[in-house]
């Protein structure tokens, strides 16, 4: 019994320590790096994460430009299940990347000129013209 007592507090960190299987994971701001460039992600106005893949793994970048040019050739890019979330530039709450507005900033981490927002605005870019921007 007393060993089980040992055991619970490592098998409680264990637990929690897991990721989600959806949604957008942590990212330990200036520790971890862009999964396309290899950049520090340091600014949570810009990051961008993509959920997604065979093992349905997490893949984290420092810009959403970085997110969508390291996307574009992966065979699973399309798939429904494929999930894209972004930093909002306002608040840096997480928005999903297919529902946010874009407004062009005149600088982000790798220059793509892009913040995402979770309001309307008049001069926004849905996500088609966010990517058509990007490319």
């Amino acid at each position: 019994m007393r060993a089980l007592l040992r055991l619970f507090p490592l098998l409680l960190l264990f637990g929690c320590s897991q990721e989600p299987d959806t949604g957008p994971a942590e990212i330990r701001w200036d520790r971890e790096v862009c999964d396309h460039c290899s950049m520090a992600i340091g600014d949570a106005r810009f990051a961008a994460q993509v959920r997604g893949g065979p093992d349905n793994e997490v893949y984290r970048f420092d810009d959403i430009g970085c997110a969508m040019v390291w996307l574009e050739d992966k065979p699973w890019k399309d798939d429904a299940a494929t999930e894209i979330w972004v930093s909002d530039y306002e608040n840096t709450a997480w928005l999903d990347a297919r529902e946010a507005k874009y407004l062009r900033v005149l600088h982000s981490p790798m220059g793509y000129g892009l913040g995402a927002v979770g309001r309307a605005a008049d001069d926004a870019l849905d996500f088609a013209a966010a990517i058509e921007h990007i490319h």
